[in-house]
This record gives C-alpha cells, sequence and structure tokens, in this order.
C-alpha cells in the first residue's frame, strides 16, 4: 500500500536510528522497578525509578523538554534536559539533539531510568537520565486532544475504525481499557462463586460432529483425516449433560459458542456463555440460586451505597403467557398458529405465515412485552413447543419449567428443569428438528443420538442455564452494543487502504 508521508518520515527515522547505532527493536530484557501507578501512590523526592511505556506527549523547549508516558497502570509526566540525558551506545553530543528531538516520535516504547520530583504545579514528574528506545513507532498514533481540564474534546472515536483496530482504540482511549479490566473482573467474580460451591470448571468440544443444544444455524468446517464435516459448537448443554450422567454433582463452563446467524447491537456470531448445570436441582432453586449470583456480582462490581436499587430487592416474576396479556391484551395460550398469526396482523409484527408457533410466541414476546422489563424480572413457564430440551410444567402439561432473566430489556439468562426422560426427549427433539428446518429454511439438522444413549442410562433431576456473558458485562459496564465488550467482534472486510 502507498505510504503516507508521516509513514515514509518515520521509517527514514528507523534508518537513522539504526545508522546511529541504535537497534530500534532491541531484544533485550529491560528491568522495570515499578510501576507509574506505584510511582503516584508512593511519591518519594528523588528517588531514582525505572520504567517503561509508550511516548504519548512531548513538548520540546530547546536544552529542556517535557512529555508523558504511559505503562498498563497510567500515565507520568517526564522532563529531558539537554546537560544531564544519556543513551547507551551514543555519543552524549547525539543524545539530546539528534536521537531524542529528532529520531523519537509519539507512539514510541521507551525505558527511561531517572529520578522523582514535583514542579511548580505539584505534578509528579521523572527527572530523565538515560533514556532507552524499546520499540519504534513506524505509523503515527491518532492525536487525542484535551483541553484545559483534561477534558477529552478530539479523539480516536469512529467505531468501525475502533473495532477493526481495538489495539490502537486500547491505546488512545483509556475507557474501553477500562471496560475490558471490568470483564475479566466480572468473569473472575462469577467463577469464584461457581468454585466456592463446590461446582467443577469444565471444557467440552468446540468442534462436534452434530450441532445441538439450541436451535442455531451453525458454521460448517471439514475435518480431512477423518473425512467428516464438523460444526463450531452453537452450544454446549448437551456435553455438560453427559458429565452429570457421568456422575458430577455440578459442572460449570465459561463457553465460546458461534452461530452463522444475523449480526445487531446484541448479537455477534463468536460470543460467551456460562452455562451450569446442578444435580438434583429444578428451575425454582435456580431462580434462588441466579438472583443471589446476579446480586453477588451486583455489590461485588458496584459502591454498596449505589443509587441503582433494582438489584437490592426480589426479582420479580411473570409467565410468558400473562406478560404477553399484559402488554398487549391477548391471551394466546389455547391459540393456533393461524390464531397467532392474525394477533401480528392486528399488533403490527412482522411474521412469516410459513413459521412455527413457538417462533411466532417468541417474535410477539421480544417485540411487544420484553423491552419493558428494566429491572430484573424472571420470565417464566414458556410453552411446552419453545423449550424442547425443558421438563414438562408439573402442574401444566402444556407448559415447560423454564424461566428466561431480563434486565433492561435484554435476555441474560436461560434455565431449566432439565428433561431426563430419554423417550419423551427423542420424541421432542424430532418434533424440534421440523421446528428448526421450518423457521430455519435448512435441512442439515440431526437428533443427537449419542446423547439420547446417555439418557437412557439415566440423568439424576437437573437444573440447567446459561448466563450470556457479553451481555451481563454490557449491562455491569452501561454499554449498548456488545462489540464494546468483545475485544475483537466480527467485521465486514475492510476495503480500505491499510
Amino acid at each position: 500500500m502507498p505510504l503516507s508521508e508521516q509513514q515514509i518520515i518515520r521509517r527514514k527515522k528507523l534508518n537513522q536510528l539504526r545508522k546511529l547505532g541504535i537497534n530500534p527493536y532491541p531484544s533485550e530484557e529491560y528491568i522495570v522497578n515499578t510501576t507509574i501507578k506505584d510511582i503516584h501512590k508512593n511519591f518519594l523526592k528523588n528517588k531514582k525509578v525505572s520504567i517503561a511505556g509508550r511516548l504519548m506527549r512531548l513538548r520540546i523547549l530547546g536544552k529542556a523538554s517535557f512529555g508523558e508516558i504511559k505503562d498498563y497502570t497510567g500515565y507520568i509526566q517526564i522532563y529531558m534536559n539537554k546537560k544531564n540525558l544519556y543513551a547507551d551506545n551514543i555519543e552524549k553530543k547525539y543524545v539530546y539533539d539528534i536521537f531524542f528531538k529528532k529520531l523519537l516520535d509519539i507512539g514510541d516504547i521507551i525505558g527511561i531510568v531517572g529520578v522523582l520530583f514535583k514542579t511548580n504545579k505539584k505534578e509528579i514528574t521523572v527527572y530523565v537520565q538515560k533514556l532507552t528506545l524499546l520499540s519504534k513507532s513506524i505509523r503515527p498514533l491518532p492525536q487525542v486532544k484535551k483541553d484545559k481540564n483534561q477534558k477529552i474534546y478530539d479523539s480516536f472515536s469512529n467505531v468501525e475504525k475502533r473495532y477493526r483496530m481495538r489495539y490502537v482504540d486500547l491505546i488512545v482511549n483509556d475507557d474501553v481499557k477500562d471496560t475490558f479490566l471490568k470483564r475479566t473482573y466480572i468473569i473472575k467474580e462469577i467463577r469464584n462463586f461457581l468454585d466456592n460451591k463446590g461446582y467443577l470448571e469444565v471444557d467440552t468440544p468446540v468442534l462436534q460432529p452434530i450441532p445441538g443444544g439450541a436451535i442455531a444455524r451453525p458454521f460448517i468446517t471439514y475435518h480431512n483425516t477423518l473425512g467428516i464435516p464438523l460444526y463450531l459448537r452453537i452450544a454446549n448443554e448437551l456435553y455438560l449433560k453427559r458429565l452429570i450422567i457421568g456422575g458430577y454433582h455440578g459442572v460449570y463452563e465459561f463457553s465460546k459458542n458461534f452461530r452463522n446467524e444475523g449480526m445487531d447491537r446484541l448479537h455477534n456470531p463468536e460470543f460467551t456463555v456460562l452455562e451450569l448445570y446442578v444435580a438434583y436441582k429444578d428451575y425454582y432453586w435456580m431462580m434462588d440460586f441466579t438472583e443471589k449470583l446476579i446480586k453477588f456480582i451486583f455489590l461485588e462490581f458496584y459502591d454498596q451505597n449505589s443509587t441503582d436499587n433494582s438489584f437490592k430487592h426480589p426479582f420479580s416474576k411473570i409467565s410468558i403467557l400473562d406478560s404477553i396479556k399484559e402488554h398487549t391484551g391477548f391471551y394466546i395460550k389455547k391459540m393456533n398458529t393461524d390464531d397467532l398469526i392474525e394477533v401480528c396482523n392486528k399488533l403490527q409484527i412482522k411474521v412469516d405465515k410459513k413459521s412455527s408457533r413457538s417462533k411466532i410466541i417468541e417474535n410477539i414476546f421480544d417485540e411487544k412485552c420484553k423491552y419493558n422489563y428494566n429491572n430484573p424480572t424472571f420470565i417464566t413457564d414458556f410453552p411446552i413447543e419453545m423449550s424442547p430440551l425443558t421438563k414438562r410444567h408439573r402442574n401444566e402439561k402444556n407448559l415447560s419449567e423454564r424461566f428466561e432473566l431480563i434486565i433492561n430489556g435484554q435476555e441474560i439468562a436461560n434455565a431449566y428443569s432439565e428433561l431426563n426422560d430419554p423417550i419423551d426427549q427423542l420424541d421432542r427433539l424430532k418434533k424440534q428438528m421440523e421446528i428448526q428446518k421450518k423457521d430455519l429454511d435448512d435441512d442439515s439438522i440431526f437428533i443427537d443420538k449419542d446423547f439420547i444413549r446417555a439418557l437412557e442410562f439415566g440423568m439424576p433431576p437437573t437444573a440447567g442455564i446459561g448466563f450470556g456473558i457479553d451481555r451481563l458485562v454490557m449491562l455491569l459496564t452501561k454499554k449498548k452494543s456488545i462489540q464494546e465488550v468483545i475485544f475483537f467482534p466480527q467485521m465486514r472486510p475492510d476495503k480500505k487502504k491499510l
């Protein structure tokens, strides 16, 4: 690709550095004895420090200059004076006037050794005595500008560029880095919560001979040695249940799942789910457990004095049929497909006349009900045809023991009393296969016969749940798009010049 003027200039500087005897990409370990965060926390005048980071600002004032470097913990001001600046393998007379002033750029990664002091404005600063180039940046960073109050008014904010070049996004937009640090913390705390309950974290196959555990169009690949097609998993549910059958009491997995479907602010083809299965429990127990887990994460993540009270009260519960009645005026329990299509017409909901009854009910709830639930709410007791892996309700054979947790109008979790009757399960999977072919217009649908065989050996009563980790992180970091909480979301091919 043609190089920009700035790229050409920086490549010339690269060659000049080498002629000066400076390796712009040295191999040797650089010894760091502290972090910028620790310097600010434990400032001690005249303390000698060795730190490394990216040069983010530079103000040359003749024989003395100020700059700012950033490491993984924060920013600090640096001060350089021609008289006292040194560098390895460079004559003293070239260090400041040539190496520093002419050949360094914003974006370069440098190591500095110096002593701490405070300026007249009481800003903690490193008086640099020795300068080392650790990595030359040959592509300029976008410049983030701040006013005198440090408020950003010109930033790297184009959404498409930010997602495509997340590495640049992380360098120049500090709040982005904070979001992903919070994501890691959330997952860590969930893991601690489950481990403390005695549940076992496991791994299940990403490449599966049969896609199962959910209704979704899979990604297909091919194994050359085995000579068979394989599918990226759309869910790990059936494998985790196999482990319950095998004798484990409680198992969970943070699972990367893949669905070859649409993309929007709530959906990415690759996403993260936490699935948990516990033997001898039911969906009533799982509702209570889920509420405790969500409240635990909320209280761990937010200040105890948070003004958001929605997580501090008991979560609401309402059946999906009552929810639809409340928000549309229609009680659809005994309606057939034609009746439901007529309801959709009256509610101005677009629906494919070929859609299954379960798909139409799902559309009605998504369009007219879901977004009314901002505070945590359990939507319960789905019609049986919407839940092929779920036990029939103990009090109503046409309903299932299933709930979804909705927060801020988004599905955060989906849970069942797991169906463990192998004969009923096979019959329900056959019916699901017909529904899936109809709804997805896809004939490559299979029944996992090995899973049925596993059930025939006997699975204890089990409660299972899947949490959308990306959506949970969105909720807790107040982000409106799933792409904001995934490091590298899927994008259309970039046709622009690099």
